[in-house]
């Protein structure tokens, strides 16, 4: 979709980026949603940016786990049509969780949650080895090219 132009392309890449946060945390949404708003009063932030609901001592936060582990999954996806490049799927994965990183520290201060860490360092390494291995598949297809006969 957005691959192109041989030529460095900061905007093209901001876009990227862009598009692929907000389709993560749209995805991190729906998940929330369907896991967590059933077992909770009310939803909010909390589940997005706070370190502190990431945690396996209840079922709630099994769920919230399960939630962004699966947006991982999804967002493995959308690298395959947002970037299309196998070799750069590792930087936007890292990126897009730096930017979460940034935003649960201005949210709820510096995750102290070792469950925390560990959702997110393996969220970070399935979207980044998933969409890797989507991408290279997708590189790798054969070309179709048509078949003429000559009539000679």
């Amino acid at each position: 979709m957005f691959y192109g132009a041989v030529v460095w392309d900061p905007w093209l890449i901001v876009g990227q980026i862009v598009c692929l946060q907000c389709l993560y945390y749209l995805t991190l949404g729906v998940f929330l949603s369907i896991l967590v708003g059933f077992r909770v009063s009310r939803m909010s932030l909390i589940y997005f940016f706070d370190y502190s609901t990431l945690t396996a001592s209840t079922i709630t936060g099994w769920c919230a786990i399960a939630s962004f582990i699966l947006s991982a999954l999804a967002g493995a996806s959308y690298m395959l049509h947002l970037v299309e490049r196998a070799k750069k799927c590792l930087d936007f994965s890292a990126t897009l969780y730096i930017i979460h990183l940034f935003i649960c520290i201005i949210y709820g201060g510096w995750p102290s949650s070792i469950t925390w860490w560990i959702v997110n360092g393996t969220g970070l390494a399935v979207m980044a080895l998933l969409g890797e291995w989507l991408c290279i598949r997708r590189e790798l297809r054969d070309i179709p090219t048509p078949r003429f006969r000559s009539s000679v």
